[in-house]
């Protein structure tokens, strides 16, 4: 498993499904970009900078409910990606292991602090590695941008880069299912 760090959300295409983004925190700095519902982002985005609203809301929910019975979330692990779908885990301190969408376990997982993981299978088949003009291929990006607009170029370089994309860069997909 890849510990990943949530970059945080991105809307592709007018009318596009947000993006949620993580980057790979140490080695080959590979992004992820998992399509999500519209309110999926706004509890992660939530999560992320630790906004607390008035009323717990369903991801603040299900954490009440996991320490009211004595226990607590200790990671998040994206395990698979099936037929265009994401598979992820919620696992527990007594060693429970919950299939959950990655949209809602990385919220659980930013609410409760835990590290967010990614298979290296899912990396190898789903990622994007991003260069920077300028910077050789091997060039360390920094962990943390030195400034917002540091990081608002580094987001976008990865946009150009996602829209470069053509469904032959992930290999043999299976055909779309009659009706779809």
């Amino acid at each position: 498993m890849i510990p990943m760090d949530v970059e945080g959300m991105a809307v592709l295409a007018p009318e596009a499904a947000p993006v949620m983004l993580l980057r790979e925190r140490e080695g080959e700095r590979r992004w992820l970009a998992i399509t999500i519902g519209g309110p999926e982002a706004s509890a992660v985005a939530l999560a992320q900078e630790k906004i607390r609203l008035p009323r717990p809301g369903t991801i603040e929910l299900i954490g009440k409910v996991v320490e009211s019975f004595g226990h607590r979330v200790t990671g998040v692990e994206v395990t698979a990606l099936r037929d265009g779908i994401f598979f992820a885990d919620l696992v527990f301190d007594s060693g429970i292991r919950i299939s959950a969408r990655p949209s809602d376990a990385v919220a659980i997982g930013l609410r409760a602090g835990v590290v967010i993981e990614v298979a290296d299978s899912v990396l190898e088949v789903a990622s994007v590695r991003v260069e920077i003009v300028g910077a050789g291929p091997d060039a360390e990006l920094p962990s943390v941008p030195p400034d917002p607009a540091a990081q608002e170029r580094e987001v976008e370089e990865f946009r150009a880069a996602l829209d470069k994309i053509v469904p032959e860069d992930f290999g043999d997909l299976p055909p779309d299912p009659p009706g779809h």
